[in-house]
């Protein structure tokens, strides 16, 4: 969800168990971002969190996968910053392909939380900091809370 035209969503979360996977680096902003996560988690009733760090955002697909059928959702947040080689490319890819994967074939939805960011600043600017304009770990737990939601409201 970007800040402008971003809906304004709400979820219920009580009764559900949910897993955050976080990467390590930029441990700024991957903690923060897990914190607020947690947040958003915990203000929307849910009680039952886990949180799983991974060494980084490549690692995400795999923790997922893997974590799938002991969760009701999971939160997948990194941060890939561009560099000079194509390095940047591969991880973005990889890790939204593999994430993507991972949800259509468990049927298990993630909440993406990924930043992929030209700078550093531009990460920071999305971490939920007190001068963030926008907070990716909240958002994505918002997302994946509802996203379960709209899949009750048809399937029960």
């Amino acid at each position: 969800m970007a800040g402008f035209g971003s809906p304004h969503i709400t979820a219920q979360g009580t009764g559900r168990r949910i897993a955050i996977v976080g990467a390590q680096w930029y441990p700024e902003v991957t903690d923060q971002m897990v914190d607020r996560a947690r947040a958003a988690l915990t203000d929307s009733g849910v009680a039952d969190i886990t949180v799983v760090r991974v060494p980084g955002t490549f690692e995400l697909p795999v923790t997922c996968r893997r974590l799938a059928e002991r969760f009701d959702a999971m939160i997948a947040l990194g941060v890939v910053v561009r560099g000079g080689t194509p390095h940047f490319d591969y991880v973005c890819e990889a890790a939204t392909m593999g994430l993507t994967q991972v949800a259509v074939d468990t049927g298990v939805p993630i909440g993406f939380g990924v930043l992929t960011c030209d700078n550093e600043q531009q990460a920071l600017d999305r971490a939920g900091l007190p001068d963030s304009t926008e907070d990716k770990g909240y958002e994505a737990a918002i997302a994946v809370l509802a996203t379960l939601d709209a899949i009750d409201a048809v399937t029960a």
